[in-house]
């Protein structure tokens, strides 16, 4: 008897969700089915797969194998797959993306026109904080993943293809609107809210900051941009943003850019993806295709 592909995905689902119940959900079977392929691979490998300890279902060694089999099995036949439509004059299959949180200001507009152009092509997209995306390019579970800040201790091919600018804002009406040549001296007695640490922004602002001997006087610490701008429109403080993440009526939101000296900060978007991993052919074309999309940004 061997393994299946079914079963693989099947078992994959099952170290997702570390749940029969949602592993079934996300295989739409019923859950006695994925007890059965489950009891069936456990007793082809010869070993238990997963244990369950009071409610909580981990998987053993073995199956943490079996895991990273399957990923890479699975992984191999869809690039034969888009291989062989590649052939044909065709672009299909799965493409896998994972974002940061501030990416998702451009790329529905950049998956979008890609998937005009390649009709049949079908994307899973994650849109996670930056340490969701470094931990699923270290587990390598996406074919690219887009940020800002790309990790310096994982060996990783890294392309820059959009300008990432970061901006300073404050509310509207505030003293220092409309001046030019501001320093940052000049907000020393300002306060600030800014991205959480750990974000690709936070790390660039940080930077920035010790590199000119500022420290900001921080009132909050937040996760989302939206609650970001919200917050400086209230008034509670300035913040640094991408330029991305502001639309293109900025008094209609309360808020206005300061011409800060060292503003704005130079910073890209990257693509990135593990050293020596075989991007499909999908992939490829979607590398190729965002070069092209920033050319026109």
């Amino acid at each position: 008897m061997n393994i299946t592909f079914r079963q693989l995905k099947t078992f994959l689902a099952l170290a997702e969700h570390c749940s029969i119940t949602e592993a079934a959900r996300a295989m739409h079977v019923t859950q006695p089915t994925v007890s059965m392929q489950l009891k069936e691979m456990a007793e082809i490998v010869g070993l238990p797969l997963y244990e369950v300890t009071g409610k909580k279902l981990q998987l053993t060694d073995a199956g943490r194998e079996l895991e990273n089999t399957a990923k890479n099995l699975l992984d191999e036949w869809d690039r034969f797959k888009q291989a062989i439509a590649a052939q044909k004059g065709l672009t299909a299959g799965r493409l896998r993306l994972s974002v940061v949180s501030t990416a998702k200001y451009f790329t529905p507009r950049l998956l979008g026109d890609f998937c005009r152009m390649h009709p049949d092509v079908e994307i899973s997209l994650e849109v996670l904080n930056r340490d969701g995306v470094v931990q699923r390019l270290r587990d390598n579970v996406d074919d690219l993943y887009i940020m800002s800040k790309p990790p310096v201790d994982i060996d990783a091919v890294i392309h820059a293809f959009l300008p990432n600018p970061l901006v300073l804002i404050a509310p509207v009406g505030h003293a220092l609107a409309g001046r030019t040549h501001v320093m940052l001296a000049d907000l020393h007695a300002e306060r600030f809210v800014l991205r959480e640490k750990g974000s690709g922004t936070r790390l660039t602002t940080d930077a920035h900051f010790a590199k000119h001997h500022f420290v900001p006087r921080l009132r909050l610490e937040m996760g989302s941009n939206e609650a970001l701008k919200q917050a400086v429109a209230g008034g509670l403080g300035l913040s640094v943003v991408s330029q991305h993440a502001l639309g293109p009526d900025l008094a209609g939101q309360g808020l206005t850019v300061l011409g800060v000296e060292g503003f704005p900060v130079e910073s890209n978007w990257y693509t990135v993806h593990l050293r020596g991993k075989r991007l499909s052919p999908l992939a490829t074309a979607f590398m190729q295709y965002i070069d092209h999309f920033a050319a026109k940004a």
